[in-house]
């Protein structure tokens, strides 16, 4: 799944559960939640095993999602202002909500090939539901609908 998705259900947690003992542990664990739906996403893994790098358009799609998704989740935060506690366990549950993606990004974008992280990206691969472009994209914009409903109501 994107990024995107992620962080709105990981800020939506964080907004109902202010509590950050839970509510991290709740985001994180939100992301293979997710991986299980059905989604679509740019092939890093396989454009990395093809070509030693993910392609050029993978590499954008990747840098567009992942700005879409810090801005949103800042201003959710932002919104739970002036409870600076209640912001700042919003964007650690953020955060906590692509920690497993963000564990990948050395392997795939600063050509660091760990064991580790390979067997991380395996694990991860192991439970997505990938499926294609129109239908794996309706799946996340709905997922991030209901986070917007759950936020506001």
């Amino acid at each position: 799944m994107l990024e995107t998705p992620h962080v709105f259900i990981g800020a939506a947690i964080a907004t109902k559960i202010p509590d950050p003992l839970i509510a991290i542990p709740l985001a994180f664990a939100s992301h293979f939640i997710l991986e299980t739906i059905p989604h679509w996403n740019p092939h890093l893994n396989s454009e990395t095993k093809k070509y030693g790098y993910p392609t050029k358009k993978s590499t954008t799609i990747t840098i567009i999602d992942s700005s879409i998704a810090l801005i949103s989740g800042s201003f959710i935060a932002y919104q739970a202002l002036p409870n600076t506690g209640h912001a700042i366990t919003i964007l650690a549950a953020c955060f906590a909500s692509v920690l497993p993606d963000l564990i990948e990004a050395p392997y795939f974008f600063l050509k660091i090939k760990n064991n580790v992280i390979k067997k991380w990206i395996d694990i991860q691969k192991s439970i997505q539901n990938d499926v294609s472009l129109i239908p794996g994209l309706i799946t996340q914009y709905i997922t991030i609908f209901a986070a917007i409903f759950w936020i506001r109501n």
